[in-house]
């Protein structure tokens, strides 16, 4: 029953006016539109800093190559794992750097 009577209000052109005129509505469209603002420009430097990164230019440089054996292969694993948690440590500071400012 509830739900339909939202349907219903929801539906009626009049109603939803007067809710988009109130304050309310109005402060949670502009809090909506600068969370997804920012979480856009959070994403977009993110993707950037991965594109740069030297894990992903490894990645891309071991991917063209057929290792000789398996012994190379776990070699190159290795190191591509150690740059990889080189920069998780490096991001994590620079994280904390930016909390405590």
């Amino acid at each position: 029953m509830l739900a339909r009577l939202l349907f219903n209000l929801l539906n009626n052109h009049r109603v939803v006016e007067k809710l988009a005129e109130s304050r309310p509505i109005r402060r949670a469209a502009q809090i909506t539109a600068y969370a997804i603002t920012k979480a856009q420009i959070a994403g977009k430097d993110a993707s950037e800093r991965v594109l740069r990164s030297q894990t992903m230019r490894q990645v891309k440089q071991e991917a063209g190559k057929v290792p000789g054996d398996l012994g190379e292969m776990g070699s190159r694993l290795k190191k591509v794992s150690d740059t990889f948690v080189n920069e998780v440590k490096q991001g994590w500071k620079d994280g904390s750097r930016q909390i405590k400012k």
